[in-house]
């Protein structure tokens, strides 16, 4: 299937997946989202668990098209499939940040310049 650039590339419906995705967020991204939530990164709004074409991601800033996506055990394995989303999302211009969980706790503020840096560029 081919996408074009539009919102509807960029948005879905709330399924009730996404819902419980929300639910069953891990530690990592609980703490991230208390930092993005109520655009408090360079007054951004970002969206948790948002379905984008046939993918749902983590983090998403319509605005910007910044995609964050936190990966940790999950995510063994999966480096082909990551590759995929990521490829597909760069395709309709998204600009897709993949973080460790651990690097959340370890040095959160890195995480949130390298998202401001993304939002900026």
């Amino acid at each position: 299937t081919a996408y074009e650039i539009t919102y509807g590339d960029w948005s879905s419906d709330v399924c009730s997946s996404d819902l419980d995705l929300r639910n069953e967020s891990t530690l990592s991204e609980i703490v991230l989202w208390k930092q993005l939530r109520n655009r408090q990164v360079d007054g951004m709004k970002f969206r948790r668990q948002h379905g984008i074409g046939p993918y749902i991601v983590d983090f998403f800033c319509p605005e910007c098209r910044v995609i964050v996506e936190l990966d940790g055990a999950s995510h063994e394995g999966k480096l082909e499939y990551d590759m995929e989303r990521d490829a597909f999302f760069e395709s309709i211009g998204g600009k897709v940040l993949r973080f460790p969980n651990r690097l959340v706790f370890t040095n959160l503020e890195f995480v949130l310049d390298e998202i401001r840096n993304a939002i900026r560029s």
